[in-house]
């Protein structure tokens, strides 16, 4: 049996075992419904609390703040997104977001779109960073809302968000962030960044996958896009995924206790392959910012050869990888990502997104390292494209 090394982790983690055996009572000794007034529902009450101030300890938020429970990123974005466009449809109608958001933010405000709002998709630059300036001019007496990434999950790319929320506040419009890529790979202070939505990920923590959260800022509007019993502060109805909530809340307070360990891991591993990957083989590129990049990604490209082809020999080889973020594998179409960063479409399909875990080790790397070239030597012989030696 060929071992089994997973470089994919942004598509999915292990559940942290000290998480899942916090879980486990909520599945049938403390099965109670939150909303109910008797000795087990507010024992389930209880734990939802505490799971709120773990989310607000790991990202720095308010105790004031609202901390609202989904069942994943996708539905906290959408509540976000739509939610605030509805409920502030008054003020106006046009919503700035980037050219390489994730597809559960892009998907909503094409909706939106179609509801009678309008949204700028402001350009990036090579490396996938935002323009600034592009983002003050993009900015309309009918802008309602920022949606800006805090970082990118396929190119590692940090965004200024700091910068970004200092533009939002001067034309006095909020701004959200997707955080679901960097939540639990670099320090988050919602406080001090000045943000007014933030979206997160239990399973990107290591915790169950089906739970998410919206962080709402005291002051933020939004209203409920579904509609029912008003459980979650009234914002997102349908009785809560208890256990799923508790491990979220652990996982969030275990990253933020080893995050510090966990970003020197990363980092060491991260440098070592793609110092490794990019100077063993030619027309070898690494997408993305050099050093304003996520610890955890190294988003690389191989001329003259196809992604999914790499994957395959790869999987041959017991080495779980990707050609893009997992919501759109299914798909033919380059990155749109890739693309929006000015890489060439035969390009942006000979990418890999490498993604590293806690589990990952220097022996992974180095074994990554010596069976990847001698796939992506065997590939480009066959390409027609390959200019010969």
């Amino acid at each position: 049996m060929v071992e089994r090394v997973n470089l994919n982790h942004a598509a999915g983690n292990p559940v942290d075992k000290r998480v899942l055996e916090g879980m486990l009572p909520y599945f049938q000794e403390f099965y109670g419904n939150p909303s109910s007034v008797h000795i087990a529902g507010q024992h389930a009450a209880k734990a939802l609390a505490n799971a709120r101030m773990q989310i607000v300890n790991l990202v720095g938020a308010d105790v004031k703040d609202r901390i609202v429970f989904t069942s994943g990123a996708t539905e906290a974005n959408n509540l976000a997104l739509i939610g605030f466009a509805y409920r502030n449809r008054q003020k106006g109608n046009h919503i700035i977001t980037s050219q390489v958001e994730h597809l559960s933010i892009l998907n909503p405000l094409k909706f939106l779109v179609k509801q009678g709002f309008e949204v700028t998709h402001v350009p990036v630059d090579e490396y996938g960073i935002i323009k600034l300036e592009a983002l003050k001019e993009a900015i309309t007496d009918k802008t309602i809302l920022f949606s800006i990434q805090h970082a990118n999950n396929e190119v590692g790319s940090i965004q200024p968000i700091r910068e970004v929320a200092g533009i939002a506040a001067d034309a006095k419009v909020p701004l959200h962030v997707d955080a679901v890529a960097s939540a639990g790979q670099i320090p988050i202070d919602v406080s001090d960044l000045g943000v007014s939505l933030m979206t997160l990920s239990s399973n990107d923590l290591y915790g169950p996958k089906g739970v998410g959260a919206l962080v709402v800022r005291r002051g933020t509007s939004i209203q409920p896009i579904l509609l029912g019993g008003g459980q979650e502060m009234g914002l997102r109805s349908g009785t809560e995924n208890v256990s799923g909530i508790v491990g979220m809340g652990l996982a969030a307070e275990i990253t933020g206790r080893e995050l510090e360990a966990n970003i020197r891991h990363f980092t060491r591993l991260r440098d070592r392959l793609i110092k490794a990957v990019t100077s063993k083989m030619e027309y070898t590129y690494l997408n993305g910012h050099p050093t304003h990049r996520l610890p955890n990604n190294a988003n690389i490209r191989f001329s003259f050869v196809e992604g999914e082809a790499i994957t395959l020999h790869l999987s041959f080889q017991g080495f779980l990888v990707a050609t893009s973020s997992a919501c759109t594998s299914r798909t033919l179409e380059a990155s749109h990502v890739l693309l929006s960063m000015g890489v060439d479409e035969a390009e942006a399909h000979g990418a890999l997104q490498l993604t590293l875990g806690r589990d990952n080790t220097e022996s992974h790397i180095d074994h990554f390292t010596e069976v990847l070239p001698p796939i992506i030597q065997r590939l480009r012989e066959m390409s027609p494209l390959y200019p010969p030696s």
